[in-house]
């Protein structure tokens, strides 16, 4: 299946139509003004095909500005823009969903950040990063700018991508490291042993999702929500060849007493991995004795506080 990707076309748009349009027609907020597709959808992660295209797709790009400058300008940037999709015949494609959500037009920079993370700028306190579902800081930080004048808009993406607090990142690895040991290590085989097969596959599921959610923190990356969990898992520079393990073991109709081998396996790679950065020095191959090691590296008190498996 032939892959369409709508942030080229977005690009593209902007660049052929959307520039000349906005510089000629509004040259004293022009400068102020950054452009670019980011948020919901699959285009904003680049992951976009032809199934895409059924719900929720359309041409056109984002115009992000102050809120001050958005009250004086705003209906005429709109107005202005509406026109340029009029022209261009950038109708929108398939159907629109009752949760979608057109991340196209003008936006204010406060709305943007507000809709996806809960705030209208960065965070600033560790419990801001603490509380904040990464899958949020995802959907803030993907896609494209493609100019950015005053670069205040690209600055709060800087800062969400990077800024996280190395104590609120660690505490995130010991509650996924724990929650590793608990879910895949522990009550997995119990439930299967005890013919609990829905319990089992719902610890195998959580084993999974908390193993991946530590693969992208300890990538230094924000993992998007499940439909491109796996997707954007198997891009992580470093351990995205262990998507491959994780999917399987919840894909493959195999015997389900032998998957506890390949829960080991994965676990002794995180072992290794959680040893070699530094973050733990204990040999232990049940992941709970490393958990306890990381917490032992946050130099918060509050954070250092907290339940292990919290967060």
């Amino acid at each position: 299946m032939a892959e369409n990707k709508g942030l080229a076309e977005s690009r593209a748009f902007f660049r052929e139509k959307g520039l000349a349009l906005f510089r000629e027609k509004f040259p004293e907020i022009f400068p102020r003004l950054a452009f670019g597709l980011a948020g919901h959808g699959s285009e904003c992660y680049g992951f976009d095909d032809e199934i895409s295209r059924d719900h929720d797709f359309t041409r056109g790009f984002a115009v992000w500005l102050t809120d001050a400058d958005e009250e004086k300008y705003g209906f005429h940037l709109m107005r202005a823009y509406q026109a340029l999709l009029k022209e261009s015949g950038a109708a929108a494609q398939g159907k629109s969903s009752a949760l979608g959500e057109s991340e196209h037009g003008i936006c204010r920079i406060s709305t943007f950040f507000e809709r996806h993370t809960g705030l209208n700028r960065a965070p600033e306190t560790w419990q801001e990063w603490f509380y904040t579902p990464g899958y949020a800081f995802a959907e803030a930080v993907n896609g494209e700018v493609f100019l950015d004048g005053p670069g205040l808009f690209s600055a709060i993406r800087q800062k969400i991508r990077h800024g996280m607090p190395e104590d609120v990142r660690l505490k995130k690895i010991a509650s996924r490291t724990a929650l590793m040991a608990q879910t895949g290590q522990y009550n997995y085989a119990r439930s299967l042993r005890r013919k609990e097969e829905g319990a089992a596959m719902l610890a195998l599921g959580e084993f999974v999702r908390n193993c991946g959610e530590l693969l992208f923190l300890l990538s230094g990356v924000h993992a998007p929500y499940y439909k491109w969990f796996f997707r954007a898992m198997r891009s992580l520079p470093d351990l995205g060849e262990l998507a491959y393990p994780l999917e399987f073991l919840l894909c493959d109709p195999g015997e389900k007493m032998e998957k506890t081998e390949m829960i080991g396996d994965i676990c002794h790679r995180v072992r290794q991995e959680l040893r070699q950065r530094g973050f733990s020095q204990a040999k232990d191959e049940y992941l709970e004795s490393h958990a306890f090691e990381v917490m032992k590296k946050i130099r918060t008190p509050e954070i250092r506080a907290l339940h292990v498996m919290e967060g």
